[in-house]
């Protein structure tokens, strides 16, 4: 019988074909306890499979083939930090000597409790890197069990199977597509996706900024993530269709449906490739009007990317990946300079947005003095705490080690500085202040540094009210919409109970970006907006009809929003875009 599962829709496309699933690791992990003269082998045990991971992972990573996509090589990178963080081994090992929990008991009790600590983390992309963590254990685990990659072998046992479940349209033979349904799915594993015969996948866990997500956008891979049950629901050798545009999964389906999403996926890959040709078109709107379309990144390998899609420039470098999974051991100055060098030069010429690092007391790195570790143990609401600037200003000696890297990778770019979550005048001052003494502490020590603009980002209500304030301080802003949204309607967007009520078209929300769009075009000051909002192809219209003309967004994403740009009149759509403004239900417009 046909049913659906819904999910998140992370990455484009229709994928048809036959259900592999693959069971996760902690399901079935044995329990019990080992005699005190024992635990010295139990220790032994997660140590060696640990050893086995890193060397398995190290080794996937020098062999990468040339066309890899360059977030796998990162989020490889990330693996092999928390494979190597002593929060993970130093509790397994007290788990087993305390407790004499056996390795395996000891290894996923350990798991469970980081995985709280991220799971109460306000920021989502922060808190999606959860995932990454059980990817790491599920590893270990399968290495103590003797097991190997699931990929690789349920891939070539699909390709012997040649029994059909219903007998549908598609034909019986080894040719048959294959979609892997799993908990989820680690970058390592799926640098086996394209030697596999897998068409597409779906996982149980997941979100829109997690790195399943992140590299299957990269590889252009159909995926469903988020799909909660969907490896309970669904049964070895379903048919199933993966609908990666509206996140959805259709299992068992009927003829006419098979017949339906086949034209669909037909359609969708004639629209890539014409999206394609559109890579090296200028983003230019009917009426002449030119938009900037630049990319955001995590990682400075993340430029390669961004200029195969046709960015211009870097609207948004998350400088805070950097300082992730380091156990509070964070980034020095040189490193962070390599980092953001390697992100100018990546870019070829083209501007870098750096973004000064966007981390709070909820997040598991905030180890670096007493007054930090203090700010974790008593705050009540991560979003509303010693976050992003404020978390900067509270440490003064890390604040300047990241602006005077920043300073010297500018000698080799065209770079711009990007503060984020400032809302008072005093907090404006202090940053300005701590700016001029990194160039002074550069100049006494004679090292060069280069010119750098610098702007704001506006994601507090506060800000977009206090607009004159800020331009007279700021070369530029960049409208955070995914923050804006959250704090102006007062919804914590991770908190799926109200999740329904975080709307980028409410009337207030759009007012505040409306009015930022149309202080800065009056000042002649530079705007962009870099949340969600700029890479959604429903919103491009009603945002250019704003007056936007700069737009940054995951590089994926830019070619579609650039066919809606050269579709687009602004002149036509400014009358409109009013309009929408002033309705009470602005979405039923668009």
């Amino acid at each position: 019988m046909t049913f659906s599962v819904h999910g998140l829709a992370v990455s484009r496309g229709i994928a048809i074909g036959r259900a592999v699933l693959v069971a996760s690791s902690r399901a079935d992990v044995a329990h019990y306890f080992v005699d005190a003269d024992k635990t010295d082998l139990e220790i032994a045990r997660v140590r060696e499979a640990r050893n086995a991971v890193v060397e398995e992972i190290s080794r996937l990573q020098h062999d990468l083939p040339k066309d890899a996509p360059h977030e796998i090589s990162a989020l490889l990178d990330v693996h092999l930090m928390l494979l190597q963080d002593e929060q993970l081994i130093g509790g397994v090992k007290k788990w087993i000597t305390d407790r004499r929990y056996n390795a395996e008991w000891a290894l996923t009790t350990q798991y469970e409790t980081i995985a709280r600590q991220f799971d109460d983390m306000e920021d989502e992309y922060l808190r999606e890197r959860k995932a990454d963590l059980e990817q790491v254990v599920e590893r270990i685990l399968r290495r103590m069990k003797g097991m190997a990659s699931p990929m690789q072998p349920v891939a070539q046992a699909g390709a012997s199977r040649k029994q059909s479940k219903q007998g549908l349209l598609l034909a019986d033979t080894i040719d048959v597509p294959l979609v892997l349904i799993a908990h989820d799915i680690s970058p390592a594993d799926m640098l086996q996706f394209k030697q596999s015969l897998f068409a597409g996948f779906a996982t149980d866990v997941g979100g829109k900024t997690s790195h399943t997500a992140i590299v299957a956008r990269s590889m252009d891979i159909p995926a469903v993530v988020g799909a909660r049950s969907a490896s309970q629901l669904i049964e070895q050798d379903d048919w199933v269709i993966i609908d990666g545009d509206a996140g959805i999964l259709i299992v068992d389906p009927s003829p006419i449906i098979l017949a339906e999403y086949g034209f669909k996926q037909r359609q969708g890959e004639l629209e890539r490739e014409r999206l394609s040709r559109l890579k090296n078109t200028a983003a230019i709107t009917l009426d002449n009007q030119r938009i900037e379309l630049l990319a955001n990144i995590e990682l400075p390998g993340d430029t390669l990317g961004a200029v195969s899609a046709g960015a211009v420039g870097v609207g948004l470098f998350r400088s805070e990946f950097l300082f992730m999974g380091r156990a509070g051991n964070l980034p020095n100055e040189e490193e962070q300079y390599s980092a953001y060098r390697q992100a100018i030069e990546g870019m070829k010429g083209m501007p870098v947005t750096i973004r000064t690092v966007d981390i709070g007391s909820d997040k598991p790195l905030d180890r670096a003095s007493d007054r930090m570790e203090k700010a974790q143990d008593t705050h009540l609401n991560p979003a509303l705490g010693l976050r992003a600037i404020r978390w900067s200003l509270a440490d003064p000696p890390m604040f300047l080690t990241q602006l005077r890297a920043i300073l010297r990778a500018a000698a080799h770019g065209q770079v711009n500085l990007l503060v984020p979550m400032l809302a008072h005048a005093s907090e404006i001052k202090q940053t300005l202040l701590l700016i001029d003494r990194a160039r002074v502490q550069l100049d006494n020590q004679g090292v060069p540094y280069g010119p750098v603009q610098l702007g704001a980002m506006i994601e507090i209500p506060a800000a977009a009210l206090s607009l004159k304030l800020f331009l007279k301080y700021f070369d530029f802003l960049s409208i955070g919409t995914n923050d804006l949204i959250q704090y102006t309607l007062a919804i914590d967007r991770a908190d799926e109970s109200v999740a329904h009520l975080y709307d980028p078209c409410h009337p207030a929300v759009l007012r505040l970006i409306a009015d930022t769009i149309a202080e800065c075009n009056a000042q002649g000051k530079g705007v962009s907006v870099c949340g969600e909002m700029a890479g959604d192809v429903s919103m491009t219209k009603l945002l250019l009809g704003m007056g936007l003309r700069s737009f940054s967004m995951h590089p994926s994403q830019i070619l579609a929003v650039k066919q809606q740009i050269l579709r687009a009149d602004t002149a036509k759509l400014k009358p409109w875009a009013e309009l929408v403004l002033g309705s009470d239900d602005p979405a039923a417009m668009l």
